[in-house]
């Protein structure tokens, strides 16, 4: 009787897999035809499409970029639907730059080259640390840049910074409950007190400055950047000691934090503008000049701030409470508690809400045409108003919306690869 055997021997020479389990099959199969409801969808998507396509496809490839007025783009289309992006290639500048002096384009150009260079050590870690005094110093760099006038105004004004550092240095070894406080009030009262006539003083000694400009001048792109990354910047760090003092035990702290926080989460944003634009006049002595795009940027920044508190409180209440059992086992204090474990963990936490907050902050700063300020919205009512392109609508309103989904699309990318970057678990 033969041998059977069940075990075998020799091995099967390897095999591909099957085409429907790689590849782009497999993809389309898992992402666009898992089901019979999700194939109808796709179905639906793609004919919805290619629709858009043969309708919009045209008057895009049609589009008429030399005409100097509406009244030549429709002579050159003779009937025939098309864009008049002459209008794009006619008043970019005045739409990137508002009324800034065109001799001086050079100045919000090299400003947003630098935010760049001062951002990419704070966001990338492979950029030198060393880069990081750069970023210290650019708001200073930037206000010169832009604003122009004496060197020494924005260089006695981050002195401020010093003097506070200074007086929290001295005042720790003595009073260390107060030297916090008197850490933060030294600043303020050297910018209300003391940079004017410090400023004053140095230029007249060594006048270093170059051509001002007014803030009437600002407009467009530039003015919305500003306001945007000014407001960005600000509101992360003062959104966290908000959240830190929602969530104090000291009664006073949270019982501030918190009507702060209700009082400007309950107000529209544009009621605060409004505030900042006429009523904020009213509070300040005679003859006080204070700078309307400063004061928008001090409103944004409060009511981002507000937000970000909330996001930011979100991610503390998602730390489980072993992390600060572990922080008061290693004998830390409640700042290096929380800058070190706590914090860390829950802006990781946060990184989504956080991103959404800013590009909501940046959305938001089209909201400055009710208060007069120039911003894109602004600037397109403007150009439709001159006889030339009186009548023109899609053209500038789709450029304007391509440039805020440039700046929005790239934050989101950015939030999305820092996810990455900082996921540790691997479930």
């Amino acid at each position: 009787m033969a041998e059977i055997r069940f075990v075998r021997t020799a091995m099967l020479p390897p095999q591909e897999p099957p085409v429907s389990q790689i590849g782009a099959v497999r993809w389309v199969r898992e992402n666009l035809f898992s089901g019979w409801l999700n194939g109808v969808l796709t179905v639906a998507s793609a004919a919805f499409v290619v629709w858009l396509a043969l309708h919009v496809g045209p008057w895009f490839m049609n589009a008429v970029w030399n005409a100097g007025s509406l009244a030549e783009c429709r002579e050159i289309l003779a009937g025939t639907d098309g864009a008049c992006l002459a209008v794009i290639r006619d008043r970019w500048p005045q739409l990137l730059f508002g009324f800034y002096p065109s001799e001086l384009y050079w100045r919000p150009t090299l400003a947003l080259l630098l935010l760049f260079v001062a951002l990419a050590p704070a966001l990338f870690p492979a950029v030198p640390r060393q880069l990081l005094w750069f970023s210290a110093i650019y708001p200073g760099l930037a206000y010169w840049l832009l604003w122009g006038g004496t060197l020494w105004f924005p260089v006695v004004a981050l002195a401020g910074f010093a003097v506070g550092i200074a007086v929290f240095i001295a005042l720790r070894p003595v009073l260390p409950l107060v030297a916090p406080f008197a850490g933060l009030v030294a600043p303020v009262f050297w910018w209300l007190f003391a940079v004017v006539p410090v400023t004053g003083l140095l230029a007249a000694v060594l006048p270093v400055g170059i051509t001002p400009v007014r803030s009437d001048s600002f407009g467009g792109f530039t003015l919305s950047i500003i306001i945007g990354v000014t407001g960005i910047a600000l509101s992360l760090p003062l959104g966290i000691l908000l959240a830190l003092g929602r969530k104090s035990d000291l009664f006073l702290v949270k019982t501030i934090c918190v009507g702060f926080i209700e009082f400007i989460r309950g107000v529209p944003l544009i009621t605060l503008l409004f505030t900042a634009s006429l009523l904020l006049n009213y509070f300040l002595p005679p003859g006080t000049n204070f700078d309307i795009i400063l004061r928008v940027v001090i409103m944004v920044t409060l009511f981002a701030a507000a937000y970000m508190a909330e996001v930011i409180r979100g991610g503390l209440a998602a730390i489980p409470r072993g992390q600060y059992e572990a922080a008061d086992s290693l004998g830390l204090d409640y700042w290096k508690a929380m800058r070190l474990i706590v914090l860390p963990q829950a802006l990781k936490i946060s990184i989504p809400g956080i991103v959404n907050t800013f590009i909501g902050l940046f959305k938001d700063t089209t909201l400055v045409v009710f208060i007069g300020l120039l911003d894109p919205i602004g600037l397109s009512t403007a150009i439709r108003a001159n006889t030339n392109w009186n009548g023109i609508y899609w053209e500038l309103f789709l450029f304007i919306g391509a440039m805020f989904f440039v700046f929005c699309f790239g934050m989101s990318r950015y939030s999305m690869h820092l996810e990455r970057r900082l996921k540790t678990d691997h479930r």
